[in-house]
């Protein structure tokens, strides 16, 4: 199957959400999580450690999600040949900046609910110790009151 064309504005749109999934993921999985924690260091050391600034900034394009999403769409552009409202190169052009803005809300929202996450557990935790704590006292004081 290929990308729709101008003619199908409504199959484009849902292109553009389903293809913007992808992209949020790959660059969130490479900037963030641990399977790829020791290129993500190599990279970190080298934004801040190289000769010049071109290539500290070459290398921060690497540790960035938003910055890497641009890199990751471009490459799904070139897999998909994915054309956003005109059928020629500016169809590319916004359809590579729409991706990147989608990919980033995406990834945006999937930060917001990790740290949702983390305060439930972490409040889950904190009731789970505090009545643990309260049971325990009452426990204590049923035990000297016999």
């Amino acid at each position: 199957m290929h990308p729709p064309n101008s003619q199908h504005p409504g199959l484009q749109m849902i292109w553009l959400f389903v293809l913007a999934i992808p992209i949020a993921c790959v660059a969130w999985t490479i900037t963030h999580e641990e399977v790829f924690k020791q290129p993500r260091e190599f990279f970190v050391r080298k934004s801040h450690d190289s000769a010049t600034i071109w290539l500290r900034k070459f290398f921060y394009l690497f540790i960035c999600e938003y910055c890497f999403s641009h890199y990751v769409a471009l490459f799904f552009l070139w897999l998909t040949r994915y054309k956003l409202l005109l059928d020629d190169w500016r169809g590319y052009l916004i359809g590579f900046f729409a991706l990147v803005w989608i990919a980033n809300a995406y990834m945006s929202l999937y930060a917001r609910l990790r740290v949702d996450i983390k305060t439930e557990r972490a409040t889950a935790v904190a009731l789970e110790k505090e009545a643990e704590k309260l049971e325990a006292e009452t426990e204590a004081v049923r035990g000297d009151g016999s």
